[in-house]
């Protein structure tokens, strides 16, 4: 028994469906485990970050605030928003454009003293990077710095 020619292409058209569902189905499902919200210290005071979520934490490095370790590879830092501050912590290499009233993005998730453990650090180079939340904060720190 062989399907008119008008069925043989809605079963083709309902299996082209199906099997773009399945990908999609996949796709959410493999990210899954590589989805990290993004938030500002503002965010992280006011309590909408989940302790050991993965995250994306965001804001400008403190003036004074990058203390690095005796072991060498390890850093602490201080990272803003102007309204918040998050201490974190991280072990491995810094970019080099990783300094001082600077933008970051820090990837890891809080810690249950309210310490931000990185596993990444991403610098900015300047402020056109900075997550909308944080506006021209960037400008202003620099011109600030600049002034004193």
């Amino acid at each position: 028994m062989t399907l008119a020619p008008k069925h043989q292409r809605l079963v083709l058209v309902l299996l082209a469906v199906a099997a773009l569902i399945g990908a999609v189905m996949l796709a959410m499902w493999g990210l899954s485990d590589r989805a990290a919200y993004f938030r500002t210290p503002q965010d992280v005071a006011a309590g909408r970050a989940e302790v050991g979520v993965p995250l994306r934490l965001g804001g400008m490095v403190q003036q004074g605030s990058i203390k690095r370790m005796p072991d060498g590879v390890s850093v602490a830092f201080v990272l803003t928003d102007g309204v918040g501050q998050v201490p974190v912590r991280f072990t491995g290499i810094v970019p080099d454009l990783f300094k001082e009233n600077s933008g970051a993005v820090a990837e890891g998730e809080l810690a249950r003293d309210g310490t931000f453990v990185a596993t990444t650090i991403l610098a900015k180079h300047d402020e056109r990077y900075m997550p909308p939340q944080m506006g021209n904060q960037a400008a202003e720190l620099m011109t600030r710095e600049t002034v004193k």
